[in-house]
């Protein structure tokens, strides 16, 4: 079970090589992405600003979204990588990796999965209102956020470089 995290200008050389079965694009509203060579990869679309508290005129990350995401990923079998993407590939794309990597794995593991996220992404600076809405969805009783705050805040960068987070396959670790 693999996740691919990456801007969006990486998408589709990425979709090209790695072949996902599965596509998470995180975007602010009124985007576009570009159309993608292969068509059978399921996709969710995920349309808010990168914003960690609710500011007029934008759009914050809602419990609705960040539930349609950890539903979306449930939903994957692992066979094929999970692919996603946010404009940068800092903030969005990494906290919703990070959620879905606790979510599929066992409570308790949290600070372990931010550290792999900090040692795969050296720019993660995941958004912490999708990190706290996933801990409260997922009832791990502030362990992702205080794991997230701990690894702080991601090297100063323009555009992240795509990684990967490889997952234990399903089974060996319970939900």
């Amino acid at each position: 079970m693999k996740l691919i995290v990456a801007p969006l200008h990486q998408v589709a050389a990425l979709t090209v090589r790695h072949r996902p079965s599965h596509l998470i694009s995180l975007a602010s509203p009124g985007h576009v992405d570009p159309p993608l060579v292969d068509l059978t990869v399921r996709r969710l679309d995920l349309r808010f600003n990168d914003i960690a508290a609710s500011r007029e005129g934008l759009i914050a990350p809602s419990e609705a979204d960040v539930a349609a995401l950890l539903a979306f990923a449930d939903d994957w079998d692992g066979a094929d990588p999970l692919l996603l993407h946010c404009w940068a590939g800092v903030s969005r794309s990494t906290a919703a990796a990070y959620a879905i990597a606790c979510a599929l794995t066992a409570p308790g593991g949290e600070a372990d999965w931010a550290l792999r996220l900090r040692r795969a992404a050296p720019t993660a600076t995941p958004n912490p209102l999708i990190v706290a809405l996933a801990d409260r969805l997922l009832g791990r009783g502030g362990a992702m956020v205080r794991a997230v705050a701990a690894i702080g805040r991601g090297a100063e960068t323009t555009w992240g470089a795509a990684f990967e987070l490889d997952l234990p396959p399903q089974g060996v670790l319970p939900r």
